[in-house]
């Protein structure tokens, strides 16, 4: 049985999801400290100005677990995310396909938690994806040190990662921007559809 242990994120990249797919089993770490600038608050989608940071602001006080930390209401970003989603997917063969079921988590519905945001957007994306990961909580078993993803999947400092080597697949901005991999989850849904599954 092969093990991934991860933290967890927002719309996270497709390096992410494929260890949803790969492994035997994921656990979700929900005993790490929150970290700045990384995919626990942030995904990237491709824009026609090229890459563009989407990012959930969030509260916290003394206690940075990741489980403590808030998401804030500052800014009107739930919108501002949708509109970015729309300016940069609108064209995109498979956006009006996958709307109805995206849009709810930046116009219907207030998250307090930014982890219980996180494993809904999670659970949605894996049923879209026809993906069926197991979950089990850390404390269940020991992890070998290969299995342990927190730090190398990240968007500033990416460690070497031997089984993920992004491969290109269509993009509505390559011809300007060449192909942009390890975006967020939702760049490949909304360009490839259901054969996402396949790149995976």
């Amino acid at each position: 049985m092969t093990t991934a242990l991860l933290s967890t994120t927002f719309f996270g990249p497709v390096q992410w999801y494929q260890k949803l797919y790969r492994y035997d089993r994921v656990c979700i770490d929900q005993q790490e400290t929150f970290q700045k600038q990384t995919y626990r608050n942030r995904c990237l989608i491709a824009t026609t100005q090229g890459i563009q940071a989407l990012t959930v602001p969030v509260v916290h006080g003394s206690n940075r677990l990741i489980t403590s930390i808030g998401i804030s209401d500052h800014g009107n970003w739930r919108h501002l995310h949708w509109q970015a989603l729309q300016s940069a997917y609108g064209d995109s063969p498979f956006f009006e396909y996958y709307e109805d079921d995206i849009r709810p988590f930046f116009t219907e519905r207030n998250w307090e938690r930014l982890i219980d945001y996180n494993d809904d957007i999670c659970r949605k994306m894996c049923e879209l994806l026809d993906i069926h990961p197991q979950f089990f909580p850390p404390s269940s078993f020991n992890f070998p040190p290969s299995s342990d993803f927190r730090t190398a999947i990240s968007p500033k400092h990416p460690q070497p990662d031997p089984e993920f080597q992004p491969r290109p697949y269509y993009q509505v901005y390559r011809q300007k921007h060449g192909f942009l991999p390890n975006l967020s989850i939702m760049d490949l849904l909304f360009n490839m559809g259901p054969e996402s599954i396949f790149y995976l």
